[in-house]
């Protein structure tokens, strides 16, 4: 099996709007340059440079999943802050492996498509991966997949049981794999909501956040809709956990896919950045829509 590994430079538009497009792609074309290195290095191919990004592929999931950890690692270490901006270079990474057909240098199949799909559901920093990865690492590697259950990737019938690599609480993936432990610490979160165009930081508690018509809500939205507790939001074992308690349910749209997650009395994990629709579909008239990012 092929393993597939899409990189992407988070915020590229705002960087063009910043810094203007000649400077915004000469650091595009240095970034996607070190990631093509770090790749090879890694006994990865490219496959393509994205403009913002790179496509590649390994013939071992360790390796890509080792040279993922080095780029992100790098990018935190060594910081890349752009001219003009106060904010240092992030990456969002997509690993998935699987047969991939090959035609004049490029490459085909549902792997492809698969880690594309991770990538644009990854938030800032973060490395996601699945089953298929999990299933081909050696064992010494997967104590550092966390599990995020299962997620509907856009374009998938089937749902896609998802992992995020904590690559924060490990030495490098590869300098050695032995003595990584099991049980990550703790780390701090935060979770901004955006309503209505007005955005709150919130922490992460076991406690929770609730969202509803309740005026004693975390988070109140006055919409016929939504229920009077309509969803909480709670840590639990590391994880942001979404739980819907509303009568006409919770639409969860990840990243920039067009499928939602759909709720009714169950709950699912949040990651990276998306929407909520609450009540009804996104494309409903004048939907309540909650942006989120977990941080």
């Amino acid at each position: 099996m092929t393993a597939v590994v899409f990189a992407d430079i988070v915020g590229s538009t705002s960087l063009f709007e910043k810094m203007g497009d000649s400077a915004a792609s000469l650091l595009m074309n240095r970034l996607t340059g070190v990631l093509g290195q770090v790749f090879e290095q890694h006994n990865g191919r490219v496959v393509k440079l994205l403009g913002d990004g790179v496509f590649a592929v390994f013939p071992q999931a360790g390796d890509a999943i080792a040279a993922c950890v080095n780029l992100q690692t790098r990018f935190k270490t060594e910081p890349v802050i752009p001219e003009g901006t106060s904010r240092a270079i992030q990456m969002q990474m997509g690993v998935e492996s699987g047969e991939v057909i090959e035609v004049q240098g490029d490459c085909f199949g549902d792997a492809v498509n698969s880690a594309a799909r991770l990538a644009d559901l990854a938030g800032a920093d973060q490395i996601l991966t699945t089953q298929n990865v999990w299933n081909a690492l050696l064992a010494a590697q997967r104590p550092s997949l966390r599990s995020l259950g299962p997620m509907h990737l856009r374009g998938k019938a089937q749902a896609t049981h998802v992992y995020r690599v904590e690559w924060r609480t490990h030495r490098h993936m590869d300098t050695t794999a032995i003595g990584v432990s099991m049980y990550a610490p703790a780390r701090h979160q935060t979770l901004a909501l955006t309503l209505a165009g007005r955005t709150n930081v919130f922490d992460i508690t076991p406690t929770g956040i609730t969202i509803g018509r309740s005026t004693e809500a975390t988070l109140p939205i006055l919409d016929p809709r939504v229920s009077r507790v309509h969803a909480t939001i709670t840590k639990r074992a590391g994880q942001v956990v979404l739980t819907d308690a509303s009568s006409f349910g919770t639409w969860v749209y990840f990243g920039t896919q067009v499928d939602a997650v759909a709720l009714r009395r169950t709950e699912c994990y949040l990651v990276g950045y998306g929407q909520l629709s609450m009540g009804c579909e996104i494309d409903a008239d004048k939907a309540p829509i909650v942006a989120f990012e977990v941080s």
